[in-house]
């Protein structure tokens, strides 16, 4: 794939490249999973046609935040229980998800592959159901999971383009296009239908790094030391993604949390003080939006924090509420919550991206101490016979 470079951001490494490919990315996903839509829709006919079945999605880190956003997404599109657990839980209490009386369709997302927590999984789930199906997405032909699921009755891989495998510490353009081959996989059905909101999608993208991403490079040289992210629905999973990248990328110099906007009052608020960005995703959905500008004025009225941002799409009655209003709306119609999604995590690879570089760091592998590694290190995984909890 051509590599694209803007002014804005500097270097060679592979994170910018990776920021900044991501649209021409979310093209090439939709176009390889059109091409494999019948083999897609064959696979998951024949399992959703099981009753009983429940659908877990997971991954690890970055990879399991996925399941969040999509997980209300499935259940709507497939009518079937959804379920999102990371591999990271399921690995140290598997009977607590799996049974062998539930029939289940385990869907995981992987960036190499080579995560030990998701191959445990994977065999887990072999183990402990009576009937269990898997759908793996992943980014690396030649990883563990790919290997595991090929050649298998019961599994199904879609490999997503090149280019996505993220050769960077900290995922970018793998977490948002296996976002998006998720949920266009939920309604695999209507994928054509669904083209003008992956068009709208990669341009919304493509405003985000042409028109504010010298804005965050401002932004990266406030003196903050701690950053909050908001999301309702599936834009909370976003804003869970959102804390984590920034969090890697500053090498955790840089204290990030995330809420949903309700439950930020309910304690967690207390974490807002002089040194704090605030930035809040905004739900396209008006019922939603009405108990976000709630919180967004009270925090106004009664806080003093360093910087707000705020991201949405045709955002009305934000005069004056926050420092930068990022509105994504070209054409008076929104994109749903899930899709949306999808770009509202580049504001924090941008931010975070710049951070790195004013704290001195790398942003291709910003651990100093090397205590993170782009494939996590130092996991034994142990033999479970289904007593192992028993002291």
């Amino acid at each position: 794939m051509k590599i694209v470079q803007y002014p804005f951001m500097p270097g060679t490494g592979h994170m910018a490249q990776e920021i900044v490919n991501q649209p021409k990315l979310w093209a090439a996903t939709y176009s390889s999973l059109l091409a494999k839509k019948d083999e897609i829709a064959g696979f998951l006919k024949k399992v959703f046609e099981i009753n009983g079945l429940q659908i877990i999605l997971t991954g690890a880190g970055t990879s399991a935040f996925i399941g969040e956003i999509l997980q209300q997404s499935f259940s709507r599109n497939t009518g079937k229980i959804s379920k999102a657990i990371a591999t990271t839980d399921m690995v140290t209490h598997p009977a607590d998800f799996f049974q062998k009386s539930v029939p289940t369709l385990l869907i995981s997302f992987a960036r190499s592959g080579d995560s030990p927590e998701s191959l445990a999984t994977f065999e887990l789930a072999e183990k402990l159901n009576d009937v269990v199906y898997h759908l793996i997405i992943t980014c690396n032909p030649e990883g563990k999971m790919t290997k595991a699921g090929a050649d298998r009755k019961n599994s199904f891989v879609f490999l997503l383009p090149e280019g996505t495998n993220d050769q960077a510490l900290a995922m970018t353009s793998s977490f948002t296009s296996m976002t998006l081959a998720g949920l266009l996989i939920s309604d695999i059905k209507n994928i054509e239908k669904n083209e003008e909101k992956v068009q709208k999608l990669i341009r919304y993208g493509n405003i985000i790094l042409d028109k504010y991403a010298a804005e965050f490079s401002k932004v990266a040289d406030l003196d903050f030391k701690r950053v909050v992210f908001l999301g309702s629905g599936a834009l909370k999973g976003t804003a869970k993604e959102s804390h984590l990248k920034v969090t890697e990328l500053t090498d955790g110099q840089i204290i990030c949390q995330y809420e949903s906007f309700l439950g930020f009052r309910h304690g967690p608020r207390a974490v807002i003080d002089e040194s704090t960005l605030l930035i809040y995703l905004f739900s396209n959905d008006a019922y939603v939006h009405n108990y976000e500008i709630d919180l967004v004025r009270s925090i106004n009225q009664t806080e003093k924090l360093l910087f707000s941002i705020g991201i949405g799409q045709c955002l009305k009655g934000l005069e004056n509420l926050e420092n930068l209003t990022i509105n994504l709306c070209t054409d008076g119609k929104r994109l749903p919550d899930d899709f949306f999604s999808v770009c509202s995590i580049i504001p924090a690879q941008i931010l975070g991206f710049f951070k790195s570089l004013a704290l001195g760091l790398t942003p291709d592998s910003p651990s100093k101490n090397g205590g993170i590694h782009r494939i996590v290190q130092g996991v034994t995984i142990y033999p479970y016979n289904g007593q192992n909890h028993k002291k």
